[in-house]
This record gives C-alpha cells, sequence and structure tokens, in this order.
C-alpha cells in the first residue's frame, strides 16, 4: 500500500510517478522499462496505483508523438518554448482526456494539481486552458483533424502514433509479403500490452515442469516457451532465481532453434555468437551445443556487456570473448560451423516493449546501422567455414535492415548461397512464400524477428 488514506491522493501518486517517469525520458535519455519499475518499488504503491502509474507513463509515452500535434494545436505557443515538465505534465493530461476512461474534469483537475506539486504552479492557468480545448474533441476527431489532407500512410501515422518513416518502413516490409492490408493491425499492435515469454532450458527444466510452475501457458512454436498468461514479476519464480529459465520472446528463441538446425555439410562442432550481448540467444544456444557436443564462442564488443553473457551462461562451457567482431584473428577465419548473427539494428521489431522507442530513432540511425549490418555479414563469411552457415537475424522488419541486406550481400559473395530459413520454423504457420522469414507482433504474438539462412560454399 502506499500509506495514503484518501483515493484521490493515491492516484495523484501515481501521476506523479509517471511524470518522474516521462521526466526521465525526456531530460537523461533514460528507458522506461527500467525507470518505471524502481520508482514503483520506491513508492510501494498498491496494485492498482501501480497499474495506473504504468498505463499512464507507458501510454504517454507511446503516443507521445500525436498528443503533441494535439498540444500544439490548442495552445499559442510553440512546444520548444514549454518546458519539460510543463509539457510531461500536459502530455498526461492529454493522454488521460483522450486515451482513458477517466473523467474529463478530473483528467483536468488531477494535471492542474500535478503542476503545482511538481513546481510549476505558475502554470497551472495554462494547463488548464490547454486541457479544456483538448477535452473539446475525442481522439478520433482530433485525429482526423491533425491529419486533414495528409495520405492515407500519414493518417495512420498520426491515429497510431507512429513516425511517417515507420510506418512507411512497415508498409514495406508488409507489401514485400504481399499482405500490406495488415499495415493497421501491425501498427495498432506497438499499443498492446506485450506478453512475457520465458524460455525454459533444455536439460534444465521441461516446457511443463515451466508451465506448471508458473501458471503460464505453451507457446505455440517453441518447444521451451511459456508464455505468461497473468502479470506478475518472472524473477520470483524459482525456475528464473535458479537459472532454469529466463525471460526470452519467443520470436528470439526460434531464430537461435533456427540456426542450430540449419542443415550444414560437415562437422557441427564449432558454433559462434558473433554479437552475443546482453546474452540471451547464447544462453540458449549454449544449451543446444551442449547437446550436440559443440563448442559456442560468444562475441561481444562491450566489456559490460560481455559481463551479462557470462552470466547468462553460467554452467555452459561457453567461451566469452570481448572485441570488434569485424576484427577476428586471422587463425580465426574459416574455422566456424554455425554462426549466428544478430546484428545491431534499429529495434522497430520491439517497439511494444520499449514505449519510448518510435521517436528516438530517425532514418539517419538506420543510414550508420546499414553500414554496420553489412560489415558484420561480410566478417560472418569470412569466419565461416566452407560448408558452414550463417542466420542473419534482426529485430525490425524495415527492408534496408533485412531483405535489402540479404540481397546485397548474395551480390558482394559470390561464394555464399542463401538456404530456405522457412524450413527452421517449421512450427509457424502461414510463412509467406519467400526463402527468408518475418515473424510479427500481430500475426504471431512475438517481436518482429527478421531471419536469414546462409551457406558457405564448398
Amino acid at each position: 500500500m502506499s500509506g495514503l488514506a484518501d483515493p484521490a491522493q493515491r492516484a495523484d501518486s501515481a501521476r506523479l510517478i509517471a511524470h518522474r517517469t516521462l521526466q526521465a525520458v525526456s531530460e537523461d535519455e533514460a528507458y522506461a522499462n527500467l525507470v518505471l519499475p524502481r520508482l514503483l518499488n520506491e513508492a510501494r504503491l498498491s496494485p492498482r496505483d501501480a497499474a495506473l502509474a504504468t498505463e499512464l507513463a507507458y501510454g504517454t509515452l507511446r503516443a507521445s508523438g500525436t498528443l503533441d500535434e494535439v498540444i500544439r494545436a490548442c495552445s499559442s505557443r510553440e512546444l520548444s518554448d514549454i518546458e519539460t515538465g510543463v509539457l510531461n505534465a500536459l502530455r498526461l493530461g492529454a493522454y488521460q482526456l483522450l486515451k482513458t476512461r477517466i473523467p474529463a474534469h478530473a483528467a483536468v483537475a488531477t494535471t492542474v494539481d500535478l503542476l503545482r506539486a511538481t513546481g510549476n504552479a505558475r502554470a497551472a492557468g495554462f494547463g488548464n486552458a490547454i486541457l479544456r480545448k483538448v477535452s473539446q474533441h475525442d481522439y478520433d476527431e482530433w485525429c482526423a483533424r491533425i491529419s486533414a489532407g495528409a495520405s492515407e500512410l500519414g493518417e495512420l501515422a498520426v491515429r497510431h502514433a507512429h513516425p511517417g518513416w515507420i510506418v512507411g518502413a512497415f508498409a514495406d516490409a508488409l507489401a514485400a509479403e504481399g499482405r500490406v492490408d495488415e499495415l493497421a493491425d501491425a501498427l495498432a499492435a506497438d499499443d498492446e500490452r506485450p506478453v512475457t515469454h520465458l524460455v525454459g532450458w533444455p536439460d534444465r527444466i521441461t516446457q511443463s515442469e515451466l508451465i506448471e510452475q508458473s501458471g503460464g501457458a505453451a507457446g505455440p512454436y517453441s518447444p521451451y516457451a511459456v508464455r505468461l498468461t497473468e502479470g506478475g514479476e518472472p524473477g520470483g519464480f524459482p525456475a528464473v532465481a535458479e537459472r532454469q529459465a529466463g525471460v526470452q520472446d519467443e520470436g528470439s528463441q526460434l531464430c537461435a532453434i533456427a540456426l542450430a538446425s540449419l542443415p550444414l555439410i560437415g562437422a557441427d562442432e564449432r558454433w559462434l555468437d558473433l554479437c552475443a550481448g546482453p546474452g540471451g540467444k547464447a544462453a540458449l544456444l549454449a544449451a543446444l551445443a551442449r547437446q550436440r557436443g559443440a563448442a559456442l564462442t560468444a562475441n561481444e564488443l562491450h566489456p559490460h556487456r560481455a559481463e551479462l553473457i557470462a552470466r547468462a551462461t553460467e554452467g555452459w562451457d561457453v567461451a566469452v570473448k570481448v572485441g570488434d567482431a569485424r576484427r577476428y584473428q586471422v587463425e580465426e577465419l574459416g574455422q566456424f560451423d554455425r554462426i549466428l548473427l544478430d546484428a545491431p539494428c534499429t529495434g522497430l521489431g520491439a517497439l511494444r516493449r520499449r514505449p519510448e522507442a518510435r521517436w528516438r530513432k530517425g532514418p539517419d540511425d538506420l543510414a550508420e546501422l546499414s553500414r554496420l549490418q553489412a560489415e558484420l555479414i561480410d566478417a560472418a563469411v569470412r569466419l565461416v567455414r566452407p560448408g558452414g552457415v550463417i542466420g542473419y537475424v534482426t529485430c525490425s522488419p524495415h527492408p534496408a535492415e533485412t531483405l535489402d541486406q540479404i540481397r546485397d550481400a548474395l551480390k558482394r559473395h559470390p561464394d555464399v548461397a542463401a538456404l530456405d530459413a522457412r524450413t527452421a520454423f517449421a512450427t509457424v504457420p502461414e510463412l509467406v512464400d519467400a526463402p527468408t522469414v518475418q515473424l510479427w507482433p500481430h500475426r504471431n504474438g512475438t517481436d518482429a524477428m527478421f531471419f536469414a539462412a546462409l551457406r558457405k560454399l564448398a
């Protein structure tokens, strides 16, 4: 319990925590999924109040682009002239007015109280006036007003609160599959509360044992996946605390399983996770490698992330290396049988899990990441032996990070051939007619993981 007897005061505590989360994201470039749990733990709110704080913080962050346009339409001042603390309070108020069932008078009144409580009392009248204007129309009406004259993609960008470049990327990816009619569903899925997925590591715990302990349901695709049906802290499960299981999206599990199941020619003894931090896929690969009698090397550029890999793979025989994957020693070239390249990417496939992420990256980030991805593919080709295989993975559906990368890599490397990756995803129904695999939250309930399979020719 929060220790505050008045329900209105408890609600204000929830709003204050939501505001502090938005401030940390805005001013410190913090990650909401790291900041908010800490604030909730410190405040010791009741479950109901914690749920309200979570809904307000995450919902406001996801919708902030559209909320800003609404606030701009209601204000005589430029948003850049509004202090961050005031603007975040207005965003919270607008979110309550337009995206929740909280009564308008309560949304306005509590936001004015929030301004006073956060040292912004002088802006109370300004905030009251803005939110009263916001309350004159509902969300659909505001979206229609803001996007008047825009293209169909522009209207979707406003309605689903995504930057236009991301909407365009999703549209291109779905068009390549012949499923552009799913665009609205794909965007809407980013705003749904994500289900937590667990992985039960082979030889440490069975899927049925993990289900019994967690109360979850079997994942539909991975034999090691359990999807939690209710909230709760996974770290409280004995299996997680005792390193029998971990938290890992089922799509991510499928990519590790796929790499392990690709057909290769010759020995199957040396595996490499080329960009292994923070270690989720490496842990599952380590368990699968042990079953095969293979040895796994996990490489990571950053020492602090290498430490995370070492902890994630504790108990398995994994060699953790620190270094630039593009600068491997000569003696390692052509020595690996299987290589997983989970390349650094925009992360557009996991926007539902990172509420602020959609507003933090732009096309400029994409260009730099695309160059890095190409260089890492080239490194993987140098490191894999003839007859060996590479699994290229991104948590993004953007064509520049997926299909374009594979097409260009095949042009650069005539000694590499594409394999049909669908054979490694046999449990996933209705895959499109293509050699690569693209998962989607709205379709599969997983992050939007991309997987392509390559073989070095003998």
